[in-house]
């Protein structure tokens, strides 16, 4: 029996799925874990409009009947210490609309990272359902969940996670290299990234020649530049200065009013405050942040 799910939250088994199969080769994993160099105050940059980004907007992608980009349903994920189970996610479930911004916060070790990591195909979840732009990934091996992960998420890390003595181009190119697009190509389309986020004039500066607000901006021109269904954002402004986090948060605000999917996470209100819903990550499930139980 195959399980699909509503937009209302409510769960329907039907004997046959129509989500097509999925059947991964051999793929590497191209996100590796990198740090960069130290930060810098930078001033504000004028940004250009997102609408000359080449990817933006969501026209023409298949849309699924009830219009989810991401389904998840009674997610577990418990870790082991030993003989002690430490259970982190407890059943829960979370449905992502195409084009919607949702924002989980949470108390510190609340779950968040974990959660995080499952639903961007870095992490496997122990039991549960997850649908991700129509691919049942529950069962996928790590081969399956990388290229899952090339083809359909893009992320944003607090931390950026650039290249260190590469290139800001180069930084952006870098995740079209395991789709076996042509160099030129790559490069032509970092340009246009960096010049979507308003650092044309960084391209050839490496991750120790920018400020720590241009490195996260840097950071969504390569998350973007593969035209993922759904944007994981991961503490984007935690460790920015307020001009810093002004000039990312409006890039994102951007983004979501030209269609983008963006799942973000985030211990800071006023950052949550910018998305169309807001969850609180609660005992290992989801709430509503208006719900009481949000604020138990």
């Amino acid at each position: 029996m195959a399980v699909t799910f509503s937009a209302s939250s409510q769960v329907r088994r039907v004997a046959s799925s129509t989500r097509p199969a999925y059947r991964p080769d051999h793929v590497d994993d191209p996100w590796e874990t990198h740090r960069d160099g130290p930060d810098q105050d930078g001033a504000p940059a004028n940004l250009r409009p997102l609408r000359g980004f080449p990817f933006a907007g969501r026209r023409g992608r298949p849309v699924s009947a009830d219009g989810l980009v991401l389904e998840a349903r009674g997610i577990v994920r418990t870790y082991r210490r030993g003989d002690f189970a430490v259970p982190v996610l407890q059943g829960l479930d979370l449905e992502v609309g195409r084009g919607e911004w949702v924002a989980c916060t949470g108390r510190s070790g609340s779950g968040k990272s974990t959660l995080l990591n499952v639903l961007g195909l870095l992490d496997s979840a122990d039991a549960g359902d997850y649908v991700l732009a129509g691919h049942d990934v529950s069962g996928l091996d790590d081969a399956g969940r990388a290229r899952l992960r090339n083809r359909l998420l893009g992320f944003v890390f607090q931390l950026h996670n650039l290249l260190p003595r590469t290139s800001a181009l180069e930084n952006v190119a870098t995740p079209l290299v395991y789709r076996g697009v042509r160099r030129a190509e790559r490069l032509r389309r970092a340009e246009a990234a960096l010049d979507a986020v308003g650092l044309a004039d960084r391209a050839d500066h490496d991750p120790g020649e920018l400020s720590g607000g241009q490195m996260q901006r840097v950071a969504i021109a390569r998350a973007l530049i593969g035209d993922p269904e759904v944007l994981l954002v991961d503490e984007p402004t935690g460790n920015l200065d307020l001009t810093a986090t002004r000039e990312v948060l409006d890039i994102l605000d951007r983004l979501h009013a030209e269609g983008r999917t963006i799942l973000m996470i985030t211990h800071e209100e006023d950052v949550a405050e910018h998305a169309d819903r807001r969850l609180v990550l609660v005992g290992g499930r989801l709430h509503d942040h208006d719900s009481a139980e949000a604020h138990l």
